[in-house]
């Protein structure tokens, strides 16, 4: 059967299906319940198999069967991805416009320091930053490409490394200053420990706990401390001397080479086995706008 053929038919068919009711559908379709029932008849033939048990009496007298229930969710996607495609023939404006969801802390630490570069190398493409860290539906979002931090694998997109990480404690250094030992790890025992609790540890995220079992020092007391859903808020906690951070080092790399920040135990070596991807839908890899942004995000990462 040929989708197209059928358009007009699955959206009597779904509209029905919703309602349980010709009536009812033929009202939000503009059309008469006859033409409704029509169409409806034309798909069980051209299906071969009947979509609805008719009853001829009670309050539901129209209700779809299993085949149909089971079909109902794949055809509503459907028609969700043709409203998308059409919103976006629409809107001309579009073309000129690149939609780029990341976390809010990547956005803050990583890309808004260095989008302008983007910016200047393509000054006819407006970015539109959607900051979440969300599993959205790029479809429907409107979503040309993304960085996201995770083991790689999202489904219904191409996922690309972006960068690697490492993780290690920093702090301001006012705190250096007050006089504070810091020559091993153990020394952290008595301060004030700032974790970030943006991504779930259960994922492989790095924690206090690991880092300083790497270390050697987990008798360290990781049970208080300052908890934080956001990993840019947990380096400005650190710079504002709140405490030591487990830092990660792509987030960190800015206020390092400024000064705002101090890498502690830099003979730790603890790499994260998460990372940073680029993820785009397989189907908008050729876009010339896609192509342009996941280029210059891999060369600013290998920068």
């Amino acid at each position: 059967m040929s989708a197209p053929e059928h358009l007009n038919a699955l959206r009597a068919f779904e509209a029905a299906a919703r309602h349980e009711s010709f009536s009812a559908a033929a009202a939000e379709l503009h059309v008469t319940p006859a033409a409704v029932g029509q169409l409806v008849r034309s798909l069980e033939e051209a299906l071969g198999t009947p979509l609805f048990h008719r009853g001829t009496s009670g309050h539901k007298r129209l209700i779809p069967t299993e085949a149909a229930q089971r079909a109902l969710p794949d055809i509503r996607a459907g028609f969700e991805r043709l409203s998308a495609g059409v919103a976006r023939l629409k809107d001309v404006s579009s073309t000129g416009v690149l939609t780029v969801t990341v976390s809010s802390a990547f956005a803050a630490k990583w890309l808004l320091p260095r989008l302008e570069r983007f910016q200047a190398a393509w000054p006819e493409l407006d970015v539109r930053l959607d900051a979440s860290t969300e599993l959205l539906d790029f479809a429907a979002r409107g979503i040309d490409i993304g960085v996201r931090y995770g083991a790689g694998g999202w489904p219904g997109l191409t996922a690309e490394k972006l960068l690697d990480e490492e993780v290690f404690p920093v702090c301001s250094p006012a705190l250096l200053r007050q006089g504070r030992r810091m020559r091993r790890p153990s020394e952290l025992d008595g301060l004030r420990l700032i974790h970030d609790r943006s991504v779930d540890a259960r994922s492989g995220f790095a924690t206090w706990e690991a880092w300083l079992e790497k270390a050697g020092a987990s008798d360290v007391d990781t049970k208080r401390g300052l908890r934080i859903n956001n990993s840019a808020a947990v380096l400005q906690a650190a710079i504002d001397g709140q405490g030591v951070a487990l830092a990660r080092s792509i987030m960190a790399r800015d206020d390092l080479a400024a000064g705002r920040l101090v890498r502690l135990f830099p003979e730790v070596e603890f790499a994260s086995v998460l990372a940073y991807y680029v993820v785009y839908r397989p189907e908008c890899a050729t876009l010339p706008k896609v192509v342009a942004f996941r280029d210059w995000l891999m060369r600013e990462a290998s920068g």
